[in-house]
């Protein structure tokens, strides 16, 4: 009787290590699978310790080219940031690592795929919530909610008893002072010392980006053109250097970002299961993106579509977030936002200089942007007196409101406006 097969979603961590083990010695043949996003890792000695605690095989997928044009960039067009300060780079990440995840398991003829993310997280949803919008017939391990692996792992030792009675490889037997997720779009840093709101970072928290005040004394200067709203060109007019394809775009974007100290976010977030958890974000690329596609919105949007479609970012950010990527409702942002920025065309010049973004021009052969019509010095466009009859009308509703409070409470309503 052949083996049940699993594809397990490896980083190579205590946990997933320990999970790897967990899983064969229950009889599972496991394949695990690496998802190349940008991290920071030796990935042929992630593949080694795999094969050595017993995996079949292992995938190492490089998905960073395919994680900047259809996860990155698409939230560039929404203009995607999560209660209005994080820009979500874990929550792109992994419904990508969970398609190709499927992917591995339909090419392996796998009936499982397996995940270490815990029970108290947004992980867990974000890669189920995939596996079962791509292929609703798959079934999911997931050991941190399976009673058996809870009754034997109770903590980090026992992680930690087991992988040394296995002699699966540990790095330290302490528990590091607050977990990580690193990609191509940023690194974040939570729990352990961070999960005190008071507690200031130390500088030894940051990885991504330098201080702010150790940043060069000099701006630098840049261009990027954007073409239906992705970005196609960036240029330093200080050193001539050009990025034009997008990974190596988005990489010399980090580049300049970290080296300037752009990207850091400190805030208090509200996780899809209600806990509220402190988040320590770097973006830098991304930070500067963000902005330059903002500012050239606002010379080649249309103002009442420019309008809609911001009341439509918090609930797309929140689908990103919760792990919604693969759903219907986000279809349907996608094709509105994608319908919004087919104008978006041109170029944005920014200076970065000691953790701070600032735009300093902008130019667009689509541009709504008149000259002579918004000069205050220039007549032209429209006839003044019309601006008198426009006021007239949009004060008859208020007229009829202040009337009625009058009337209502002719005293107490002057009280409160005070």
């Amino acid at each position: 009787m052949s083996k049940k097969k699993a594809v397990l979603a490896y980083s190579g961590g205590l946990d997933t290590s320990v999970i790897l083990k967990w899983l064969i010695n229950k009889g599972y043949e496991v394949v695990c699978f690496v998802g190349n996003i940008g991290q920071k890792d030796d990935f042929q000695a992630i593949e080694k310790k795999a094969r050595d605690t017993g995996a079949a095989k292992v995938y190492i997928e490089d998905l960073r080219e395919e994680f900047v044009t259809d996860f990155i960039f698409p939230a560039l067009r929404g203009n995607a940031t999560y209660e209005g300060r994080y820009l979500l780079g874990t929550a792109l990440a992994r419904p990508l690592l969970a398609k190709t995840q499927l992917e591995i398991a339909k090419k392996e003829k796998a009936e499982y795929v397996a995940h270490g993310a815990t029970a108290k997280g947004n992980d867990q949803v974000r890669f189920e919530l995939t596996y079962s919008a791509l292929n609703p017939k798959i079934k999911v391990i997931s050991p941190w909610k399976d009673p058996e692996f809870l009754k034997e792992f109770k903590g980090r030792s026992d992680l930690i008893n087991y992988a040394q009675k296995w002699n699966i490889p540990v790095k330290a037997t302490k528990e590091a002072p607050y977990s990580e997720d690193e990609n191509l779009m940023h690194i974040s840093h939570e729990a352990g010392i961070l999960e005190d709101p008071l507690f200031r970072p130390t500088e030894s928290v940051f990885s991504m980006t330098v201080p702010p005040q150790e940043a060069p004394d000099e701006e630098t200067i840049i261009e990027i053109d954007f073409k239906d709203g992705d970005p196609v060109r960036v240029t330093n007019t200080g050193d001539g250097t050009v990025k034009t394809r997008p990974l190596e775009l988005f990489v010399y974007l980090n580049e300049l970002g970290s080296r300037n100290g752009i990207g850091r976010v400190d805030m208090v977030e509200n996780r899809f299961i209600g806990i509220k958890s402190r988040g320590i974000y770097e973006t830098p690329g991304a930070t500067i993106l963000w902005l330059a596609h903002r500012d050239l919105e606002g010379i080649a949007m249309d103002k009442e579509v420019m309008h809609l479609r911001d009341m439509l970012i918090p609930k797309f950010s929140e689908l990103i977030y919760n792990g919604f990527w693969f759903s219907p409702e986000m279809d349907f942002l996608m094709s509105a936002f994608d319908k919004s920025q087919e104008a978006i065309d041109g170029k944005v010049i920014l200076s970065l200089y000691k953790g701070n973004v600032n735009v300093i021009g902008r130019e667009s052969p689509t541009s709504l942007y008149d000259p002579e019509l918004s000069s205050m010095e220039v007549e032209g466009g429209f006839e003044a007196t019309d601006s008198g009859g426009f006021i007239n009308i949009n004060a008859i509703r208020l007229k009829a409101h202040h009337f009625v409070l009058r009337k209502r409470k002719p005293y107490e309503w002057r009280k409160k406006r005070r």
